[in-house]
């Protein structure tokens, strides 16, 4: 089906280097990088070499200048070969927008570059122990010591926390204001936790991070003091809708593989795919898949043209992720016992799908939203 989204033939050749780059250095690694639960930093310089880490950050602060386009097409390529692990998107569109929104002429100039050439690894750091979506109970305290901050606090569940350099980090005042303040590897009293075991996402590194007594330079402030809540909720919208786009591609990838097995796989003397229930599940997925690709795209173009789309993107994400843990598992019924095996993709598929509609605001959450939007 052609896509309603106005790719033009620079985009089609920058998708071919793209899919080449997760072809020949994601893809083959990917096991190896699942054993070691983290993905070598070699991958990043890598990918900043090639273009492909934030491709729409101006030229002036080391990007391309590049429409958001080629952030869409740098999701799908990554999730069309099923990587789970090397968390390129939350880089690029989840947290380099806040230093191109929010910081200064002077922070873009010492943080963007590194993050284009893969020299610093970005994380966000939201999530507290007692405190996940919601963002207003969070502890973690910044006290105005004049031209610093001293922060103590704990975060968890920190996608990027082992391998960060930098590290946007959510913060309280004693007015009960929220800051974001950047915290970098090395600074004295920011300790790292362990790095999390988690059902899925095997080889991306999900970690507890602690701050006591860090000395945070308010050189380091993003924006202004205390609107650090309005400016996690301008930026999750973004978020919420790449999110979506890689559940899509995610879910395309599990429908290929599927459709492999059930032509080649036999059953009573038959392909499992000749069985009636076989072709009729196919077929319903395969409907709900491109009518989420068209509603995806909408959005996407939405988004680009600078319109609101927090209602849209929630609908977008709770449904497209929903979708792409039910597939799987509808999929996965089909292997049999060998769906239930790790040395086939669809086991994979089935775990690292789970967390999908849950991180970057729960389904509940985007109904919420919705909601919301509805006057309700």
């Amino acid at each position: 089906m052609e896509r309603i989204l106005p790719f033009t033939e620079e985009h089609h050749q920058f998708r071919e280097m793209a899919r080449k780059f997760f072809e020949t250095e994601v893809k083959p690694h990917h096991e190896e990088w699942e054993k070691n639960h983290i993905v070598p930093k070699e991958v990043w310089r890598k990918a900043g070499e090639n273009g492909l880490l934030c491709p729409d950050v101006p030229a002036e602060y080391g990007g391309s200048g590049a429409d958001f386009l080629y952030n869409i097409i740098i999701i799908e390529e990554s999730s069309r070969v099923g990587n789970s692990g090397f968390f390129i998107s939350l880089h690029n569109d989840v947290i380099a927008p806040y230093i191109s929104t929010y910081a200064n002429d002077e922070q873009k100039k010492r943080w963007l570059p590194k993050c284009a050439s893969g020299e610093s690894i970005l994380a966000v750091a939201m999530t507290e122990p007692g405190a996940g979506s919601d963002l207003k109970s969070l502890r973690t305290s910044a006290v105005d010591m004049g031209d610093h901050f001293v922060v103590n606090g704990q975060k968890t569940f920190i996608s990027n926390g082992q391998l960060a350099d930098l590290i946007i980090t959510a913060v309280k005042h004693d007015n009960g204001t929220i800051s974001l303040v950047m915290i970098e590897e090395g600074m004295k009293g920011f300790e790292r936790g362990r790095n999390l075991d988690k059902i899925g996402l095997k080889a991306q590194d999900t970690s507890e991070l602690y701050f006591n007594d860090v000395i945070v330079p308010k050189t380091n402030l993003i924006g202004k003091q205390g609107q650090g809540f309005r400016y996690l909720m301008q930026k999750l919208a973004q978020e919420r809708l790449v999110l979506s786009v890689a559940a899509v591609e995610a879910t395309r990838l599990v429908q290929k593989i599927t459709l492999q097995y059930i032509k080649e796989r036999k059953a009573f003397g038959q392909k499992i795919g000749s069985f009636q229930n076989t072709k009729f599940k196919m077929a319903e997925m395969a409907t709900e898949l491109e009518m989420a690709q068209v509603f995806c795209d909408k959005v996407v173009m939405e988004h680009m043209k600078g319109e609101n789309t927090t209602a849209e993107a929630s609908m977008c994400k709770w449904y497209t992720t929903e979708m792409q843990k039910r597939h799987t598992d509808e999929c996965l019924q089909f292997f049999g016992g060998y769906g239930y095996m790790m040395e086939y993709p669809i086991a994979r598929a089935y775990l690292d799908a789970r967390i999908q509609t849950i991180y970057a605001g729960t389904t509940e959450i985007m109904k919420e939203i919705i909601g919301r939007s509805l006057g309700l």
